[in-house]
């Protein structure tokens, strides 16, 4: 019976996906994707270290190409627009895009090559972004929501890099 249970728990452990173990770590968040329909459109787990906020974003049902996806200011989802989680997460007052000469926010992240499965997979780092414990935290009294646009991020245009509509949104849980 001892040896049948130890056999289980080694199986339950192999089988989770090692992208989950951040989360069981303190200073870990996450957000469950969904579109306008409510249908799971993918995941997000967020991860504070030393050099900022490690975001890891898996999209799954999402039509194939690429995508812009943010950290957008209010942890709401209201559909179908989604335009309820407000605009991106900025709280250095600067413009959007990393080709933009006036700067990056914080909210700015690269693009999402989704393939013909409908599956894409984003991993980045928010460098100097914090989670919690800051005036400028993500995590702040509104929330924040993790967004796929349905176009790709121009990486230049204020205030959204001319990505197109919102097709899933997460709010941030942490």
């Amino acid at each position: 019976m001892r040896v049948s249970a130890l056999i289980l728990g080694m199986a339950a452990i192999t089988a989770a996906p090692l992208s989950a173990a951040p989360m069981a770590m303190k200073g870990g968040a996450m957000a469950d994707l969904v579109d306008a329909q409510g249908q799971t459109r993918g995941h997000a787990m967020l991860r504070q270290e030393k050099d900022g906020i490690h975001v890891m974003v898996h999209a799954v049902g999402v039509p194939a190409g690429i995508h812009a996806v943010h950290i957008h200011a209010i942890g709401t989802c209201t559909g179908p627009d989604f335009k309820s989680a407000g605009g991106h997460w900025n709280p250095g007052m600067k413009q959007h895009g990393h080709d933009n000469p006036a700067g990056q926010h914080m909210g700015d992240m690269p693009n999402m090559t989704v393939g013909a499965d409908g599956t894409g997979t984003l991993e980045t780092v928010i460098a100097g972004g914090m989670l919690a414990g800051s005036d400028t935290s993500l995590l702040d009294a509104d929330g924040a929501a993790v967004m796929i646009h349905e176009t790709a991020d121009d990486y230049k245009t204020d205030p959204a890099g001319a990505a197109g509509a919102r097709i899933a949104c997460g709010v941030i849980k942490g």
